[in-house]
């Protein structure tokens, strides 16, 4: 079960990302060159969103399961830098950037006109997607190359 859960997490990681930077940059695009906010836009918004959400599902049954979380021993835990990265580090730095992927898309859904409606995804989903690349690239680890 396990091996299962690990596959699809670490395969749905690549949707999210390239979601997540694809809709960020035509935030951007659409922010800056006054573009219409379209249906296209709240489309890739939408699967961004989504994605996340199962992603970070997915991570949570994981955390539980995974044989680098340890709470049995927090003070050697905190000691380790990877067993603190996957007890404490990724899944706090995750949920941050679900988080603020949701309040993007949320915000868009909000705002009052086109301009509004891209700013709000282009900054939330822009910040989300730092803490991504720090989290995942954290301690030496490589982009997109985590495993555990």
């Amino acid at each position: 079960m396990y091996g299962i859960l690990f596959q699809a997490h670490s395969g749905l990681r690549f949707i999210v990302f390239f979601a997540l930077v694809i809709a960020m940059i035509l935030a951007f695009i659409g922010w800056f060159g006054n573009k219409p906010y379209s249906k296209g836009n709240r489309i890739l918004n939408l699967i961004t969103l989504i994605s996340t959400h199962l992603q970070i599902v997915l991570g949570l049954v994981l955390y539980f399961y995974s044989p680098y979380v340890k709470f049995s021993n927090m003070a050697a835990t905190m000691k380790d830098s990877t067993l603190r990265y996957w007890t404490v580090e990724h899944i706090a730095m995750m949920i941050v950037a679900a988080v603020l992927i949701t309040i993007g898309n949320a915000k868009s859904k909000r705002g009052l006109n086109d301009t509004a409606k891209h700013r709000s995804v282009a900054i939330f989903f822009g910040l989300a997607l730092l803490i991504i690349i720090v989290a995942i690239t954290q301690g030496g680890r490589p982009l997109l190359g985590v495993s555990h």
